[in-house]
């Protein structure tokens, strides 16, 4: 490991206990805090960890959050209306930006998220997390209030693959096979970040506006590696929030996500000729094992503050 990033872990890496909430509301001076939940057929898990914000962290007592918004991406189930019933503004992705066509993937609605929200400080939290804590918003939060020079925090955390325990029954498996390896290879100033690909991260709005979206599931590499060209590694941080517990994906699902961060890698190393931006997989059928093409996710949207509509509200 370069002895930056060993400076930089024991400088830019903390746990949530460091910063009680009371140091965060003393802190806070009229910084105002957006969460953010990206869903997708999440009615299981959505309104617990709305509740679980306003109940902790929106009171008249804790008012550590200011906007809390569910963007709904098209779900099938009742996603919208239990997040709605539990005390979240929902908006659905479609009815952001009309004017640009959506496309599907975690990374398009986290870009349109900055459009409705205000925050100068933004949250985005995964809408499947199970036995949610408010430490996850609380947690990330905390160093960009307290700490003027930290613009990008990513929570860190142990991901049991299910009820097992120990080591060999971690998740993160395309954090481990593709994304750990890509950024210590390439980006080794990152190599001290727990959980690179985490959905739970803060940033300055500041910072937000100005980076591209991969609009897949290279959003999360994309953003880190370009925050880190932006502002500098001292600017990043991770924070300790305990466990996450969610919904896994299945092999093929991986095997999709890691094409698509491994695309978004190679964009950001190279702006040459691309790879062929196709995954095949394969499923046995009656007669022997049968191709599955899918395209991996290649476009990505512009910095929010080069969009007409974002500059216009901005001035407004």
């Amino acid at each position: 490991m370069l002895e930056e990033v060993e400076r930089w872990l024991a400088r830019r890496s903390w746990s949530v206990s460091d910063r009680p909430l009371d140091q965060l509301l003393s802190a806070k001076r009229g910084t105002t805090v957006s969460v953010v939940l990206p869903a997708l057929n999440e009615e299981a898990t959505v309104g617990d960890i709305v509740t679980v914000i306003r109940r902790e962290l929106m009171s008249d007592a804790v008012p550590l959050v200011d906007e809390l918004v569910v963007i709904d991406s098209g779900s099938t189930d009742r996603t919208a209306q239990v997040a709605a019933a539990a005390g979240a503004r929902v908006v659905a992705r479609d009815a952001i930006l009309p004017r640009v066509p959506a496309l599907p993937g975690k990374g398009e609605v986290l870009w349109r998220s900055l459009f409705v929200t205000s925050g100068d400080v933004v949250c985005f939290v995964d809408a499947d997390l199970r036995d949610f804590s408010a430490d996850f918003v609380s947690g990330i939060v905390g160093p960009l209030l307290t700490d003027r020079g930290v613009h990008f925090v990513k929570a860190m955390y142990d991901r049991p693959l299910g009820d097992a325990v120990g080591a060999a029954a971690q998740g993160g498996r395309v954090t481990e096979l593709v994304a750990r390896p890509l950024l210590n290879l390439h980006w080794p100033q990152l190599a001290g970040f727990v959980q690179p690909l985490g959905g739970e991260y803060a940033a300055r709005r500041s910072l937000l506006e100005r980076l591209p979206f991969p609009v897949g599931y290279g959003v999360e590499l994309g953003l880190l590696v370009d925050a880190l060209h932006t502002v500098g590694l001292d600017a990043l941080a991770q924070v300790d929030v305990g466990v996450r517990k969610h919904r896994h994906q299945d092999d093929r699902a991986l095997g999709r996500m890691a094409a698509a961060i491994y695309r978004t890698a190679q964009l950001r190393l190279s702006r040459g000729h691309p790879v062929r931006p196709r995954l095949t997989q394969f499923d046995r059928g009656e007669e022997g094992f049968v191709p599955r093409t899918h395209p991996v996710d290649t476009e990505e949207r512009p910095p929010m503050v080069e969009v007409a509509e974002y500059a216009r509200r901005r001035v407004a």
